[in-house]
């Protein structure tokens, strides 16, 4: 006992326990300071551990130091050999208890400070209970709430409001010890309001499932993964952890397919660190999903995010992560999926279709040098270069690349429109940052994708405000977000839905002093004939020309009845009506321009939700098991009483179309929908509604390179012109369903093969 005594008194005789204490109390403040700090200057996660591993090494050493040396006025001597007096007086009992206690208060404070940032996940990871906020564009939309019931089951309810529209799922399901579902069933509506019903489950060794679209069964003799047809976006990070414990990280999917997960990057985000993995086998390519070391998960893109309570902040910090990975990702694909000819490139034995006078040329071949083209002409009068690469056509049809007006670009819609002939396109509303900086890869060849001419969209506010921040209320808005736009490289503004109608003239004229074109969707409280007279150049959709005749009886088109009331009225206003031809005549007269986006008609018209997209019937069962799953028309739900009205709607909308086509009004197509292989369906209903095919491929060529004033460099395969153009084993002027079967395509003067883009992406070649 004497000698324990003896040595806690030479302890304390030589200050041990002092210095201990104080490394602790300054260890715990540069921990808690660290802990706020470093994130804040988006340092790694892995500092802050290693600064405690550091400390924790550190004092042994410390002790170490007290134990056997003293601070001498000459420096640090070994203890040993000093008398008391030659040592440097400590703090008196006051100063130390004052520095102790002080440093003490303020790592404490920090740390409840860290703890107060974190309480919300806290007590919702102890209560059982999460809920994650939605956001579209930034802007709020939604919330998802994720609980724990008595029974052990989990439950979910989803909902966001998206310009009235918007899923409201509630699911319920229970799990099997390695995370995989056993049971689920959800109900609600789509996006467009449509009721769903769902119901999973394994029993007996047997899975079964039915939704609106499928209803099957099939015996399980391992883990399958049941994927919900409108699940809530919690069941995605449900698959993340289940894929984590499973062998190889990877599991079979129900009804078909196989899924894998891989890590990708890590991020601190406050005092967490979330890594962000890549999921394959859901869509054309790896999906991301954010999770933290609890498992908790957040989704982050520029259109649609859900993240936790808290996480808000940081989307854009897990946006540009994500955006890194992307882009190596697609820098890989289009190195290998781009063919860059060595010297000269020749196409031979070509019949050239030229859109400016519908004359299809044989025997015809085309010099490229570069990007441009420098000549075309006669076979036998065009000899190339012993360098030069030749691509014999035989006789195959080789027109200009295809256009397509109406797209907002994002993951994989490039590669599609290269995959499928689109060579130029308008992107009609989107991000302001990182779809910025995808055109500029699509540009410099480090993506996949066409040239993109910008529009920009401006709405008002209220709960049907559009996808953007570009939101106004006064003229001082409305002309500062025009300036923007300008003076960012866009060519045209998208007026939308929210938008007051006296500022119309005000967009319209300031857009036009900037050297920009105007279009959009017509404003609710305002008529298309206002919309134009007030300065709009183009209308897009179809719809919209409807909603003419129902004004000022139908005023509110922000919300879904911009679709109901058409999909009910259409078939009245037939092309011999008066009011009909008298407008249809006012937009030839003011050359107002229409983007019509047919096919979305017939998709909501169809008045079966679960049906595969119309159009799509036979590319849709090449596409992976997932998107096949969920090719879906999405169709609004008929009323039994409009069951006739809603049959008649697209075919009336087709006699509209032909009609205003008649007439000269201009029109040029787009899609708004899945890029490429949407544009040669909307192609196809053209020439089913009566338009010459040959006409049909000039709107989706020369015709929007005129409007959108680039027919200098595009539209046309002639000298000087930019080397856009695809070959087509068929006649589309005669059958426009051969625009299906293009085999190459050129874009700049880089040659790409249509199958291996497909390959690239999990679809299968014809």
């Amino acid at each position: 006992m004497s000698k324990k005594l003896s040595f806690f008194a030479e302890l304390k005789r030589r200050h041990v326990d002092k210095v201990a204490l104080v490394y602790a109390v300054v260890s715990w403040l540069l921990i808690a300071v660290a802990s706020i700090v470093l994130p804040i200057f988006e340092a790694p996660g892995w500092m802050v551990k290693a600064l405690v591993v550091l400390l924790a090494l550190g004092f042994g050493f410390a002790v170490f130091v007290s134990w056997n040396f003293e601070m001498t006025p000459e420096g640090m001597k070994r203890t040993r050999d000093l008398s008391p007096g030659d040592v440097i007086p400590y703090w008196s009992r006051r100063k130390f208890a004052t520095f102790i206690i002080s440093a003490a208060v303020i790592a404490f404070g920090l740390s409840a400070y860290q703890l107060l940032r974190l309480m919300p996940a806290f007590q919702q990871v102890a209560g059982g209970k999460r809920t994650d906020k939605i956001f579209i564009q930034g802007n709020p939309a939604g919330t998802q709430t994720v609980e724990r019931q008595a029974d052990g089951a989990m439950r979910a309810e989803y909902s966001y409001n998206d310009r009235g529209r918007g899923d409201h799922i509630i699911a319920t399901w229970k799990l099997d010890s390695a995370g995989v579902p056993i049971e689920y069933d959800g109900h609600g509506n789509d996006y467009m309001k449509a009721p769903i019903e769902e119901h999973f489950e394994i029993k007996d060794g047997r899975a079964s499932w039915k939704n609106r679209s499928e209803q099957g069964y099939q015996p399980v003799t391992a883990e399958g993964f049941y994927l919900p047809m409108n699940g809530p976006p919690e069941f995605f990070a449900v698959l993340a952890r289940a894929l984590l414990k499973a062998p190889n990280h990877k599991l079979p999917l129900l009804p078909a397919g196989e899924t894998t997960i891989e890590r990708a990057a890590t991020v601190t985000v406050g005092n967490s660190e979330l890594t962000e993995y890549r999921i394959t086998g859901l869509g054309f390519s790896p999906q991301a999903i954010w999770l933290d070391h609890n498992g908790t998960a957040a989704s982050v893109s520029s259109w649609f995010s859900v993240v936790p309570d808290g996480v808000e902040s940081s989307i854009q910090q897990l946006r540009d992560a994500q955006q890194k990975t992307d882009a190596t990702r697609w820098e890989r694909l289009a190195r290998t999926l781009g063919h860059i000819p060595r010297g000269d490139l020749v196409i031979r034995n070509a019949r050239l279709f030229d859109p400016r006078d519908l004359r299809v040329t044989p025997a015809t071949s085309v010099l490229i040098s570069g990007e441009r083209i420098v000549r075309v002409g006669p076979d036998a009068d065009l000899k190339p270069s012993a360098n030069a690469e030749i691509i014999d056509a035989h006789d195959q049809f080789l027109m200009p690349g295809l256009w397509d007006n109406h797209q907002h670009f994002g993951d994989n819609d490039g590669a599609l429109d290269l995959a499928n002939g689109v060579t130029s396109a308008r992107d009609m509303a989107n991000d302001t940052d990182a779809f910025l900086q995808r055109v500029a890869r699509f540009d410099d060849g480090s993506e996949l994708g066409p040239r993109v001419l910008k529009a920009g969209i401006i709405d008002g506010t209220g709960e049907f405000a559009g996808p953007t921040k570009m939101r106004v209320d006064t003229s001082e808005q409305a002309i500062q977000d025009v300036d923007w736009y300008a003076e960012h490289g866009y060519v045209q503004i998208k007026i939308y839905s929210s938008v007051k109608p006296e500022l119309v003239p005000i967009i319209a004229d300031r857009a036009h002093a900037r050297g920009l074109r105007v279009s959009g969707h017509v404003p609710a409280f305002m008529s298309a004939r206002q919309f134009i007279e007030g300065g709009a150049d183009e209308i897009q959709h179809l719809n919209f020309i409807v909603l003419n005749f129902l004004f000022p009886e139908v005023k509110e088109t922000r919300n879904r009845d911009r679709f109901i009331k058409v999909a009910e009225r259409a078939s009245e206003f037939t092309p011999d009506k008066p009011e009909v031809r008298d407008f249809v005549n006012f937009l030839q007269q003011h050359h107002t321009v229409l983007d019509p986006t047919i096919s979305v008609f017939e998709a909501l018209f169809c008045g079966d939700p679960s049906a595969i997209t119309p159009g799509l019937e036979e590319i849709v069962p090449r596409f992976p098991p997932q998107v096949r799953r969920a090719m879906r028309s999405g169709a609004l739900e008929v009323p039994p009483d409009k069951q006739a009205a809603y049959h008649d709607a697209f075919p009336a909308m087709l006699r509209l179309l032909k009609a205003i086509h008649d007439a000269g009004v201009t029109m040029i197509p787009g899609t708004d929908a899945l890029p490429g292989y949407t544009l040669h369906h909307e192609l196809e209903l053209y020439a089913r509604a009566g338009i010459a095919p040959a006409e049909v491929l000039r709107m989706a060529t020369w015709t929007p390179a005129l409007v959108m004033g680039v027919n200098k460099d595009c539209g046309v395969i002639a000298p000087g012109k930019l080397a856009d153009m695809i070959l087509v084993d068929g006649d589309p002027t005669k059958n426009i369903q051969d625009i299906n079967k293009i085999t190459t395509v050129v874009k700049g003067g880089k040659v790409y093969a249509p199958v291996a883009i497909e390959r690239a992406l999990g679809i299968t070649p014809l």
